[in-house]
């Protein structure tokens, strides 16, 4: 049947995506050796929680301790130590409120009913973050767990403590987390589609190849790179929170955090980004527009082209020299310095060629003079930076 042949190209499908992960966790350094290393580090952390409050002093409820354990082995050293204050927090209120009322009212159902409506409100509360609902759990724990006791209890948030110190110690010795090269990926991510974005462009117009459905998957693309771009700042951000509390970024092997150089990468990707959507939109505008004369003939698309061309080449190596994990090349940066000038000599042409080839029609002139504007904005961006 069809639908069996679908699913089986479907197991073939994720089977083969799910070989591929695993053979790059042990060949090579990426997103997915970084998850097996945390869900190693989680699993020890679980263990050895378990080990001590279990095995060896068979605590009486001891599944406390690998259970935040495993959970507090977080995606950075700085958020296992937030979320595990926040996390202790949570559990011990919930723990001491659902003992005082259960101790009060001797009957299970009615300390739910009492307990579990004030408990939930903490997940509201801002200063337990995402870990409010553990008071709710840990409250369910009391009162659906035997016989509530002061001493229970006191072990239970004991146990929590101690399972807390494991996970954020594992979390903090064992190679701790860093996302240098998520952020690196992120920022060449939008760095190539811009490079590509304008290089598409500049080709259609050189050649009068497009229309109105080109022009707009040409902004479609430009619209992406923005959020490519949002997506490169929430991995630096991420990336120098990985960075606190982390003993990788001190001695003298240390990494690095993000310095200015990303804070600036992101700056000229915005740019180019929100002129890029200006371009696009220019061209989609025309394109969409009836009346041939608006439409740029060969006297402005060439020179346009050679600009949107030289942006893009600059674009290209100032990623390459910008975010590449070793020393730049010194042929890139002389590479960049030459496009940027291109680029500006490039823009001059244009400059002297469009106030011929548009006279007399100020509908036209001012739609030329948008595109002229955003090319002018690129270059001031590009071109400038080729010599830093």
């Amino acid at each position: 049947m069809e639908w069996t042949g679908w699913v089986a190209r479907a197991v073939r499908r994720q089977g083969g995506a799910a070989v591929r992960a695993v053979r790059r966790v042990w060949t090579e350094p990426g997103r997915e050796r970084d998850l097996a290393v945390q869900a190693g580090k989680a699993a020890l952390a679980a263990c050895l929680a378990w080990g001590v409050a279990g095995w060896w002093l068979q605590a009486p409820v001891a599944f406390v301790a690998p259970w935040v354990a495993v959970v507090l082995v977080e995606s950075t050293v700085y958020r296992s130590l937030a979320h595990g204050l926040q996390q202790l927090a949570a559990i011990a209120v919930g723990t001491v409120a659902a003992t005082l009322v259960a101790l009060v009212l001797a009957n299970t159902m009615a300390a739910m009913a009492v307990v579990l409506p004030a408990v939930l409100l903490l997940t509201r509360w801002r200063r337990l973050g995402s870990q409010g609902i553990y008071a709710a759990t840990a409250a369910l724990f009391v009162l659906t767990n035997g016989q509530v006791t002061f001493v229970t209890s006191g072990a239970r948030v004991a146990e929590a403590v101690f399972g807390a110190v494991v996970g954020i110690t594992v979390n903090a010795v064992i190679r701790p987390p860093v996302y240098l090269r998520d952020t690196r990926a992120a920022l060449q991510d939008a760095s190539e589609e811009a490079q590509e974005i304008l290089s598409s462009v500049a080709e259609g117009l050189a050649r009068g190849e497009w229309d109105e459905h080109v022009a707009g998957v040409w902004h479609e693309r430009a619209l992406r790179l923005g959020r490519l771009v949002e997506q490169a700042r929430s991995a630096v951000g991420w990336s120098r929170e990985s960075m606190r509390g982390n003993h990788r970024g001190r001695g003298p092997r240390a990494v690095s955090p993000p310095g200015r150089t990303y804070d600036d990468a992101l700056a000229v990707l915005d740019h180019v980004a929100v002129h890029l959507q200006g371009v696009t939109r220019t061209v989609l505008e025309i394109a969409g527009h009836h009346d041939e004369s608006v439409r740029p003939g060969p006297r402005i698309t060439g020179p346009y082209a050679d600009v949107l061309h030289h942006a893009g080449r600059a674009i290209g190596l100032y990623g390459r020299t910008r975010f590449a994990e070793t020393g730049t090349e010194p042929s890139a940066q002389e590479a960049l310095r030459g496009t940027a000038e291109e680029l500006r000599r490039s823009l001059d042409e244009l400059h002297r060629t469009l106030p011929d080839a548009v006279q007399g029609d100020p509908g036209t002139l001012a739609t030329h003079g948008a595109l002229l504007a955003h090319a002018r904005r690129l270059t001031a961006q590009l071109g400038s930076d080729g010599h830093g």
